[in-house]
């Protein structure tokens, strides 16, 4: 077993399931996307506040360990405090194609720290290791990864960390870490389900959906009363953004957010996938399959429609992206407010 680590800002901060389970429902919740010509968007005048931001979390390496922050930046692509930056690295196979813990959960021991633009990589029972992503991008090529079936510019980071990542995974192939090679965000196959509606600047670098996640508390704690022998946290779901203060499922109803000065607006809910069921402490799968279990119970899509786009996949948790200027900062204790 492996302890996930929260890095504090100081220090800069199994039940067998086939491959082709575990990915299925994270596959179908992608393809809902269609990128469209981006339209200008009337932001509200009036706004209720209804909590504040409890904690600001950056994952800079996609299924890896967060790093905790009390203040960031943000940006098209998502959060950023120097060269740390939200989901901007990624594990990828021998054919360049992204892997997540859906599949390999050990990736959620690896705990990530930087210190200017190097990032040093820890996990249980290995030694740890660094690597410079300045030199990365001044002496490597650009190349091509896979997310969801679209091409990606990355940079490869080297034969050592390559090394060490294929020895943590230990599964008879080379895996490699890859670091995000563009300011805008990944371009996306265009998609014939209208139903939820994506722009240009809308989908981040790694992420599966939009560049920010937001989860409400109040909901997961009520999630929580409801699961058997099981303890839920925010930590299973990964967001960047967690909102205390308001009511469960209050976020349901909201179009905009606002968090300090700056304004995000709801894309889509999250449809939750089979990540959810590890234990984000141990990487240990969830024998009876929660909180997705309990949560096909009661929060299955509302309508007919978006039910046939997200086919059985429950919501939990709001896909946003940046309206406001970026550049804006966000800390912990700030307002959040909703329209």
């Amino acid at each position: 077993m492996f302890i996930q680590m929260l890095v504090p800002v100081s220090t800069y901060v199994t039940a067998s399931i086939t491959a082709a389970g575990v990915l299925g429902s994270a596959y179908c919740a992608y393809r809902l996307y269609q990128n469209y010509q981006d339209k200008p968007t009337k932001l509200p005048e009036t706004w209720t506040q209804v909590g504040v931001l409890k904690t600001l979390s950056v994952f800079p390496i996609k299924s890896c360990a967060p790093i905790l922050l009390n203040q960031a930046e943000c940006t098209l692509l998502g959060l950023k405090d120097g060269w740390l930056r939200d989901r901007v690295l990624m594990v990828v196979d021998e054919k360049n194609n992204f892997i997540t813990a859906r599949v390999y959960p050990e990736l959620f021991g690896v705990v990530p720290t930087f210190k200017s633009s190097v990032l040093t990589l820890k996990c249980a029972n290995m030694e740890p290791i660094s690597v410079n992503l300045a030199e990365v991008v001044a002496t490597q090529k650009r190349t091509k990864a896979v997310v969801w079936g679209d091409p990606v510019p990355v940079y490869h980071c080297g034969r050592e960390v390559s090394e060490w990542f294929t020895k943590l995974i230990n599964r008879n192939e080379k895996y490699s870490l890859v670091y995000y090679a563009s300011e805008n965000c990944r371009k996306m196959v265009v998609n014939a389900d209208k139903y939820y509606k994506f722009g240009k600047n809308d989908t981040g670098a790694f992420p599966d959906e939009a560049s920010y996640h937001l989860i409400n508390e109040a909901s997961v704690e009520d999630l929580d009363s409801r699961v058997e022998n099981t303890r839920i946290t925010s930590e299973h779901f990964r967001a960047n953004f967690l909102l205390t203060g308001a009511k469960p499922y209050d976020e349901d109803n909201w179009k905009f957010v606002k968090i300090g000065e700056n304004i995000f607006e709801v894309i889509k809910p999250c449809m939750r996938c089979l990540l959810t069921t590890i234990d984000p402490e141990t990487g240990i799968r969830d024998p009876k399959v929660e909180p997705l279990t309990t949560l096909r119970k009661y929060r299955l899509a509302a309508t007919p429609a978006e039910r046939k786009a997200a086919g059985n996949a429950p919501r939990m948790g709001l896909q946003m992206t940046l309206r406001s200027g970026p550049g804006g900062l966000v800390s912990v204790n700030d307002p959040i407010y909703a329209a």
